[in-house]
Formats: structure tokens, C-alpha cells, sequence
């Protein structure tokens, strides 16, 4: 039986490129489309609701959110009080959300990701294994020119767990600024965080981290949306054997 799956923010972008992904997945069906501004009548030959109500007279197992967190706030305690787990790829969260999130899905799960491309989940996890052998290290996030936040979840995830995962870093040198704004934004830990909008890029990110006498640098690029979508399905497929709350991809891919 294919599980059965909906999507909020379904005339976006990303939520497109989802519901072509679950329509092309032989275990995955998609049964309902929601979006509350949409500016197009259907997708994937499904017909666009601006009820969340449809999602539950659809059946839908799990529901995918790629909106913002103003919307998701709202949606995410409608599918835990409905028993419908949720992945979810909307950044912009805080604390409190986290934690409200961790008390409400009892009855079923919910999963959030700041990034569900594997190799930018590789990624983060390499920087935090990385993170207790070097002694300074900074943080380059590279967006398309339409990207309103900075910095973007990606990076914020990264600082934090490199920070969490090493206290010995070195002082910032740095004692007068040309330009303000020059050394980026100071993260947790010290930890530097650039942020760049150039025209023509997707989603992309660097790394660098140093000590006496070598750098390690790690990227990742994803050059399409689709590169979320193998990240997307394989929480889809997941979500029901990953009790209450799950932060992060990681722990579908066991690394």
C-alpha cells in the first residue's frame, strides 16, 4: 500500500518540485494539495485547496510543508491534533516553536530540516566531526539573488553544531572594520557566518577550517531544487518509524 502524501505550499516552487517527486515514486501517492495564496488551480493533475481540511479527508499519511514558519506554526499543531506526521523544510523557527512542536506530536511524528539535500546534510556533519581538530573556522553560504534571510538555515545548523561540538576556538583578530560588516556575522562560538545573494547561484555552502599549518575547506553545491527531493522522499518513507519529534535528516540516514 503506497503511502498516501500531502503538501502545504503546494503551488510554490519546492512544493511543485515535491509533488512531482511523489508522483514519481512507486511506494508514494499524492492525495492532496494545499496552498492558501495560490496562483495556479492545480498540480500534478490534483486540484489546490486552501483548507487544511482536505489533507485529512484525503487520508494523507504524512504531510510535507516547504511555506514559512508564520504558516507552519499554524499547520504543524493541525496535523499533530489530526494524528498526521509531518516533514518539514521550513526554517525560521525558534526555540519556543521547537518545543511546542516536541510536546503536540504524540499521536504521530514530525520531522524538521533545515536542508534536505544528503549531501548538504554530509556536509553539516562533516564540519561538526571536523570542528574539535582545527582552532578557527568560518562559514560561507552562497543563495540565489531572491533569498529575503540571511544567514540561511543551513549555516545557522552548521554554526551550532561545530560550536556544540568544540569550545576551543580562536579570538577574532580583527580589530577595525573598513567597510562594517566586513568579518560577517559572529554566530555561536565566535564562529564567522558570510552570507552572499549572487545571481544565477541555488543553494551552496562553504566551510573552512583551520590550524598550524592547514585548512580544511568543505563545500556542497546544490544546483536544482531537485537535489532536496531524494532527501525529501527518503523522510516520506521514514517518518512513521521516527517517534514524536526529529531535528534534522541525520538521523533517517544513521550518520
Amino acid at each position: 500500500m503506497p503511502i498516501r502524501v500531502g503538501v502545504v505550499g503546494a503551488a510554490g516552487r519546492m512544493g511543485r518540485e515535491v509533488c512531482a517527486a511523489v508522483v514519481g515514486a512507486d511506494d508514494l501517492e499524492l492525495v492532496a494539495a494545499v496552498d492558501a495564496h495560490a496562483s495556479i488551480d492545480s498540480v500534478e493533475g490534483l486540484s489546490i485547496h486552501g483548507d487544511l481540511r482536505v489533507l485529512a479527508d484525503a487520508g494523507a499519511h504524512v504531510v510535507v510543508d516547504f511555506t514559512v514558519a508564520s504558516a507552519a506554526r499554524l499547520t504543524l499543531p493541525w496535523l499533530a491534533l489530526h494524528g498526521i506526521h509531518a516533514v518539514v523544510g521550513t526554517t525560521g523557527f525558534g526555540a519556543d516553536d521547537l518545543d511546542l512542536f516536541r510536546s503536540t506530536f504524540v499521536a504521530s511524528n514530525c520531522l524538521v530540516a533545515s536542508n534536505f539535500a544528503i549531501s548538504a546534510v554530509l556536509m553539516m556533519r562533516f564540519a561538526e566531526l571536523a570542528a574539535p581538530y582545527f582552532d578557527s573556522a568560518e562559514i560561507i553560504e552562497l543563495h540565489h539573488n531572491a533569498k529575503i534571510d540571511a544567514p540561511s538555515g543551513t549555516a545557522v545548523t552548521t554554526a551550532q553544531r561545530m560550536a556544540a561540538a568544540s569550545s576551543r576556538w580562536a579570538p577574532d583578530p580583527t580589530t577595525h572594520e573598513l567597510y562594517p560588516g566586513a568579518r560577517g556575522g559572529e554566530g555561536p562560538a565566535g564562529i564567522r557566518v558570510h552570507s552572499l545573494r549572487i545571481h544565477g547561484m541555488v543553494a551552496h555552502q562553504e566551510v573552512i577550517l583551520g590550524t598550524a599549518g592547514q585548512t580544511l575547506t568543505i563545500r556542497q553545491d546544490s544546483y536544482d531544487r531537485s537535489s532536496y527531493m531524494p532527501g525529501v522522499l527518503l523522510a516520506c518513507r521514514g517518518i512513521a518509524e521516527h517517534p514524536g519529534f526529529t531535528l534534522g535528516l541525520d538521523a533517517f540516514m544513521g550518520v
